[in-house]
């Protein structure tokens, strides 16, 4: 890596909810919810809550990509966008803030980027919506045709087809159709729609530094928008050559990604992936009308040319097709007033930029008896908080080593991630943990992490703590086997609801080894302390075997092996750190009840 980038910002902490607060000051059509830093969440200023008579359409992600989503929100095609730190899934609070704050009647559809955090923190709060009596439908968008089929649980990428997608869906919204047909609409244009990127460059991280993983002559065919590697690195090309190959991958037989053929009309969408020049975009959809009337036989019903989904100030762009019919060029010609699709216009609203969060239907506050800590620890409640303790601390030692390894196969922010986590579980642990109680303790640690940690990761834990929580939960003094129990009820609830499994070059191939290591030791009557250190140390050995497997989940499945062979997984790493630094505290924990 090289030097910080330069950017144009403050603290790069803040980029997301200023970016946010100049967005609404531009567009009067435009509000949000007053609920920074957690909740950050842009919507229709004209929807008031509860009441909206129509369909609402919502969609969101990590931030990054402006003007995706917040861009996009007005009357015609979203009604409000949830917005995440760059590249890291909105938590589930957001989410459901958003739901609160625009659902009315008839329901609303969730439009979800094809990424595992975005699947996992989108699909938990439409659950728990629904559970609140809203009605909710979730479309899933996964438009990249730049790699081949994978064999894992990932599937095709979100890409800028998801702006299309919106649009469509946002139409049948408007046109007060029900959520029924609203998502059968969206869900059809998701099926017609196939992308793929090329870039010059690779995106630069707010406060982070510059990629040195393309050279000076050399351009990325199929990279992903979090910046992640591509389908292959070639010489730099004329763009002539670069949208014949672009095009012939979307329309390849082999792969059917789209159900586009010679004869059929499309939709054409190029878009500017952050840093680069109208002129050059012009450019390259000037030379991809003419190839697919040309070469492909395809004509051209719709083109919309512009940055819509970027990454970051990364150079480059890309192509997306959709095929095109009645219903579609229909929906795409409907009036919207989004400020940034090409054919909307400003909102003339004069409304305040935010309005209130809104509260749940039953906020059931806990009591200050069951925040307040104790004054006086038990011997479990001091161990447990030497445990905790050491496991935060090893993580942001290892902080830098986790970001490294993560640059590698993934987007780079792995440590900055679990950091976050691990700094305001020291903060928490002080203030609000029942030390004594152990399951609430570790409930309380899944509420720390939902709060701060976002996307994959924090959800991820969230879960892990949850299942941990169900499992201790009504016992007094937990023994050894009792953590056994739970350790295996969260990697069972990890899988259920991620999808992965040992092997899949996860964090689960620290945990289920220990896991598995720790039963077996228990079961043959060994000291416990002695059990939890050896099973640590299987964590260990199973984190630095993933450098040997192909990843089936998360953004590493979009990786090739020789690429993944260069570090470990980086989640498997941090969980194996905080499992081997809890147990060895073990050792020289003492407590004076």
């Amino acid at each position: 890596m090289a030097a910080c980038g330069k950017k144009l910002i403050n603290d790069p902490k803040d980029v997301v909810t200023q970016f946010i607060e100049g967005l609404v000051e531009t567009y009067p059509g435009l509000q949000y919810l007053d609920g920074f830093p957690e909740v950050k969440v842009v919507l229709r200023s004209d929807v008031e809550v509860g009441t909206y008579d129509k369909v609402a359409v919502i969609c969101g992600g990590g931030s990054g990509h402006e003007p995706a989503h917040g861009g996009f929100v007005g009357q015609g095609m979203l009604t409000a966008a949830v917005s995440g730190d760059v590249f890291t899934s909105p938590p589930v609070n957001s989410i459901l803030a958003a739901i609160r704050a625009v659902t009315g009647p008839k329901g609303c559809l969730l439009v979800v980027t094809n990424y595992t955090g975005d699947r996992l923190n989108f699909g938990l709060a439409a659950e728990e919506a629904k559970s609140e009596g809203y009605k909710v439908e979730m479309v899933i968008v996964g438009d990249d045709c730049a790699l081949p089929p994978t064999q894992g649980i990932a599937g095709r990428r979100g890409l800028a087809g998801t702006i299309l997608v919106n649009k469509v869906a946002g139409a049948a919204a408007a046109a007060g159709l029900p959520l029924e047909e609203v998502a059968e609409q969206a869900r059809h244009a998701s099926k017609l729609v196939g992308t793929m990127g090329v870039a010059l460059s690779v995106c630069t991280l707010p406060g982070q530094g510059t990629s040195d993983r393309l050279g000076p002559h050399q351009m990325e065919l199929g990279l992903g928008i979090h910046g992640e590697p591509g389908a292959a690195v070639i010489e730099l090309q004329p763009v002539d050559a670069v949208v014949t190959h672009v095009l012939k991958q979307i329309l390849s037989p082999e792969t059917q990604y789209v159900p586009i053929t010679r004869g059929d009309r499309v939709i054409l969408l190029t878009n500017g992936l952050g840093a680069t020049p109208i002129m050059e975009l012009m450019i390259a959809t000037r030379k991809t009308v003419r190839e697919l009337q040309l070469e492909h036989d395809i004509a051209t019903d719709r083109v919309y040319t512009g940055s819509f989904m970027t990454s970051l100030d990364m150079q480059g762009f890309s192509i997306s097709l959709m095929k095109s019919d009645t219903t579609i060029l229909k929906c795409l010609d409907a009036s919207t007033k989004a400020p940034c699709w090409p054919a909307g216009t400003d909102g003339d609203w004069q409304k305040p930029a935010k309005i209130a969060v809104p509260a749940p239907p039953s906020c059931a506050m806990k009591s200050d008896k069951m925040l307040q800590r104790s004054r006086e620890l038990t011997k479990q409640g001091c161990i447990l908080e030497a445990s905790i303790e050491a496991g935060a601390k090893e993580i942001i030692r290892i902080k830098d080593s986790l970001n490294e390894w993560d640059s590698k196969v993934g987007d780079g922010d792995c440590g900055t991630t679990m950091y976050r986590g691990a700094i305001a579980i020291l903060e928490d642990m002080k203030k609000c943990y029942p030390m004594n109680d152990v399951s609430e303790t570790v409930n309380e640690i899944g509420a720390t992490v939902r709060r701060v940690m976002g996307g994959t990761t924090g959800i991820l834990y969230d879960i892990l703590c949850k299942a941990a929580y169900a499992s201790l939960k009504g016992t007094k003094t937990v023994e050894a086997k009792h953590w056994a129990h739970a350790l295996q009820s969260s990697i069972g609830a990890i899988s259920k609801y991620g999808g992965a499994l040992e092997g899949y070059r996860t964090m689960l191939d620290a945990l289920i080894p220990a896991s598995k290591v720790l039963r077996e030791r228990l079961e043959a009557g060994d000291d416990p302390l002695d059990a939890f250190i050896v099973s640590s140390e299987a964590a260990l050995t199973g984190a630095e075997s993933t450098r040997h497997m192909q990843a089936q989940a998360g953004r590493s499945s979009y990786i090739a092996a020789d690429k993944l062979a260069s570090a470990p997984d980086p989640g498997a790493m941090a969980a194996a750190a905080w499992y081997r630094a809890a147990a060895l505290s073990l050792k020289n924990t003492s407590c004076h009840s």
